[in-house]
């Protein structure tokens, strides 16, 4: 027998405006994210920087908003050295993943890959082991007409117009002991940095906004007492702080997979409360913006025996294995299996791509304080590719229909649904999780866009075991007319989508659901996405 749930709906619920960049992706040069699906210069569809142009048409035609380009490797990357005539770089190394990126891959290469997307660019500057000049030189590279050393020799190397960054991040995950140059033990210093940097921006172009990081993961044992640190120093001259966190599942612990919006939403309220203590402490009328610019939910087999109550307190040398023996490795776009990020995960994607369309609804349901959303795995989960290939993920429908759909207010459902408890486990020392009590099986969010005349609302039902009796109540919404039902489920788990079977996984409408005198009453299938569309008549 179906369980049983209920949303409310009513156009007084105003939560925000929402913004299209809560539906963006991360870019970072690890496994095949760039090396290998960005850049291929062997691929029949690359242009003359090597870029792959059917992985950009893919991207264009899913209506990728904004991509923040980032990562480990920033904080010890030296941007200078990536820009010019490729004979003239000198050689980059990413450290974090003991790799050599290819001189042909640099700071225009990225740039100009995010503008053939035609999404906003958002850049992750270096404040590990460069100085501010090296900030106050790469706004210049970037977004200064001429005149100026770096922005001449933008044009020098064969850009004329800058690219016209608008979005700037202090730092990558500073707080982190596995940064090069982290400032874990110093956060006055680092919130000090990243005020000083973020005034030499916004001198440059008063145009910019910047975001600070805080914790860059909620089991750290300084968290959230560094993040409030760092605020009490820069918290007036930025305009966002960066939240990272990846949520894991043991293999085949669905309900652990999907409490993953549980998890979210505490990291995400207990932000927005340190900024709001801050915003008093200061006595300052300026509100902070939330910026989840790294997250994904997955499953991760345990690894090794882990030490259960650590909470994040590890020794710096559980990160590294310190082994001079262990050599760089090369970036080589036509490898795929060299280092064992050969593009997108396979299996188990229905439960993947619902676990992450939930976070995607929960920081809708904050859309007045969460602005921006970076999807690690979102260049896969919206162009999945191979070495020649790129096909339509699983990920790819609901994360394309909250970019379709999901506009203009986020009007806050209430929900009404039995939930279950997830017991205590970890996948790691760092990855622990205390018992996660009451973990609703359906989650929901929903968007009013006056302008076009549209109504939409968005259901996950994250029972594995259960379809879902539900009845949702929108009588308030006089004058919207129900469109239609779409579903996506698989009573496959294994099932994924390839190239050779683009459509193991794939959208359907539902053709007799029915809205009657405003409340509709339907049974969603287990592990399913649910979309309900309505217009003004």
């Amino acid at each position: 027998m179906a369980r049983k749930a209920t949303i409310a709906l009513h156009p007084s619920y105003v939560k925000g405006d929402i913004s299209p960049r809560l539906f963006g992706a991360f870019l970072e040069p690890i496994g095949k994210m760039a090396v290998g699906s960005m850049w291929q210069p062997g691929h029949p569809t690359a242009d003359e920087k090597g870029l792959r142009h059917d992985f950009i048409d893919a991207l264009v035609e899913a209506g990728l908003p904004s991509v923040r380009y980032g990562g480990n490797y920033v904080s010890g990357w030296r941007w200078k050295d990536s820009v010019g005539p490729y004979d003239q770089r000198k050689p980059l190394i990413d450290r974090s993943r003991s790799c050599f990126i290819p001189r042909e891959v640099g700071v225009d290469e990225y740039l100009t890959f995010i503008e053939d997307c035609k999404a906003d660019i958002m850049w992750t500057l270096n404040l590990g082991t460069d100085d501010i000049d090296a900030s106050i030189d790469f706004i210049d590279y970037v977004n200064v007409e001429g005149g100026l050393e770096w922005a001449d020799k933008r044009k020098e190397f064969g850009r004329e117009k800058p690219y016209g960054v608008k979005i700037f991040y202090l730092g990558n995950e500073m707080d982190g002991p596995w940064q090069v140059a982290s400032w874990e033990k110093d956060p006055v210093g680092y919130g000090v940095k990243a005020r000083e940097v973020s005034k030499a921006l916004k001198y440059t172009d008063g145009t910019v906004e910047t975001i600070a990081c805080v914790s860059s993961c909620p089991f750290l044992t300084h968290y959230p007492d560094w993040d409030r640190q760092v605020l009490e120093q820069c918290y007036e001259v930025v305009d966002y702080i960066s939240l990272h966190h990846y949520h894991s599942a043991l293999p085949g612990d669905i309900g652990a997979l999907m409490a993953g919006v549980v998890t979210y939403e505490r990291y995400i309220d207990t932000e927005i409360a340190l900024s709001d203590y801050i915003k008093t402490l200061l006595r300052t009328d300026k509100t902070m913006y939330i910026s989840l610019d790294e997250y994904g939910s997955s499953f991760r087999p345990q690894r090794g025996n882990p030490q259960y109550g650590t909470n994040g307190n590890m020794p710096i040398k559980q990160f590294f294995n310190f082994n001079n023996h262990i050599g760089f490795r090369s970036q080589d776009p036509n490898n795929w299996d060299m280092n064992g990020f050969g593009g997108f995960r396979r299996g188990a994607e229905m439960a993947l791509a619902l676990a992450n369309a939930s976070t995607m609804l929960a920081m809708v349901r904050r859309a007045d304080r969460v602005k921006i959303g970076c999807a690690t795995g979102g260049l896969g989960m919206l162009a999945a590719t191979d070495k020649d290939h790129v096909w339509k993920a699983a990920a790819y429908y609901p994360m394309t229909e909250l970019i379709r759909y999901c506009k203009g207010k986020s009007i806050l459902p209430m929900v009404n649904c039995e939930t279950y408890d997830v017991p205590s486990y970890a996948v790691d020392d760092q990855n622990q999780y205390a018992d996660i009590y009451g973990v609703p099986y359906v989650t929901a969010a929903a968007a009013l866009n006056e302008e076009a005349g549209e109504f939409t609302v968005f259901v996950v039902n994250g029972d594995w075991e259960e379809e879902e009796a539900l009845s949702i109540d929108v009588k308030a919404f006089e004058g919207y007319k129900f469109v239609e039902h779409i579903t996506m489920y698989s009573d496959d788990f294994d099932a994924a989508n390839t190239y050779d079977n683009p459509d193991a996984i794939k959208p359907q409408i539902v053709e007799d659901t029915k809205c009657v005198d405003g409340k509709i009453d339907v049974t969603v299938k287990k592990l399913s996405w649910n979309v309900f569309r309505f217009e003004k008549a």
